[in-house]
């Protein structure tokens, strides 16, 4: 569901799905809870290919912040698909999450 490649001590998550709900949001915050209990400082959600989210999958992103700042961890957002990205625009959630159109410019600027 998930895999998980470091580069320059930043973690960067990606998705095998293309679709994040109910389903699956549990499984997620828990694979990437296991980040924060390393001492992992900068995460990525490399959200390419994820095409659809529900609410739950919304809620799942605002979780895992709440547990990244709770941790003085860093996390950002990466490649959201036209769908997603207009749906966290609708949502502000553009304001509460530093996303990045590429996943090169957001790795530069957890530097």
């Amino acid at each position: 569901m998930i895999s998980i490649e470091k580069r320059d001590k930043i973690d960067i998550v990606t998705f095998s799905v293309n679709k994040i709900n109910a389903l699956i949001t549990d499984e997620i915050k828990q694979e990437i809870g296991k980040l924060f209990g390393n001492g992992t400082s900068k995460i990525i959600l490399d959200l390419r290919g994820v095409e659809y989210m529900d609410s739950s999958g919304f809620g799942c992103l605002l979780s895992i912040l709440k547990n990244a700042r709770n941790n003085y961890c860093m996390l950002k957002l990466a490649n959201p698909e036209p769908a997603v990205m207009q749906v966290l625009h609708t949502l502000h959630l553009h304001t509460v999450f530093e996303i990045y159109d590429d996943l090169d410019a957001c790795i530069r600027s957890m530097k």
